[in-house]
């Protein structure tokens, strides 16, 4: 081989070394899929907000659901818990997570290990519908998945 056809080989492996070095040092993402609490079937939110640790940043974390609706959402370096919620009429009324749809307060979060959701997949306890349909509409989540089922607001719940 002549030195120069070398030296190209040697600078393209070590790019391609590189970029894999880099691919794999970027944050793990997770995939969130919204669900209908009583049907079971993909909702399509107008924004999803996701918080991660407690920290609660009602400005920052929105997200967008892609066309397939599922939102991915890139976990920060450190991050230990997830807790997401989802809005409807133009981001006017956030629905209310099935996790919490029978406590008082509704509008409380309720934070999920980031590192079980990567490991095997986590879904939401779903209080929105009726034990003898919750069959009907179970869900086994795939690794990294985040299954969450909501409802709108009752007109007793909105202000």
């Amino acid at each position: 081989m002549r030195p120069g056809v070398s030296r190209i080989v040697l600078a393209a492996a070590c790019l391609l070394s590189c970029s894999l070095f880099l691919h794999t040092q970027q944050e793990p993402s997770i995939t969130v899929r919204l669900l209908d609490g009583k049907t079971g079937v993909k909702v399509d939110a107008s924004n999803v907000l996701v918080q991660f640790d407690h920290h609660q940043q009602k400005d920052g974390n929105w997200s967008h659901q892609n066309d397939d609706g599922t939102v991915q959402v890139r976990i920060p370096p450190g991050a230990v818990v997830i807790s997401v919620h989802a809005t409807y009429d133009n981001a006017m009324e956030f629905y209310i997570n099935c996790d919490v749809a029978k406590q008082k307060n509704t509008e409380s979060d309720t934070w999920y290990p980031i590192s079980d959701i990567l490991k095997s997949g986590i879904v939401m306890p779903n209080d929105c519908v009726k034990e003898k349909n919750s069959d009907k509409i179970r869900i086994d989540p795939k690794q990294g998945e985040f299954v969450i089922y909501v409802r709108q607001r009752g007109w007793r719940e909105r202000d």
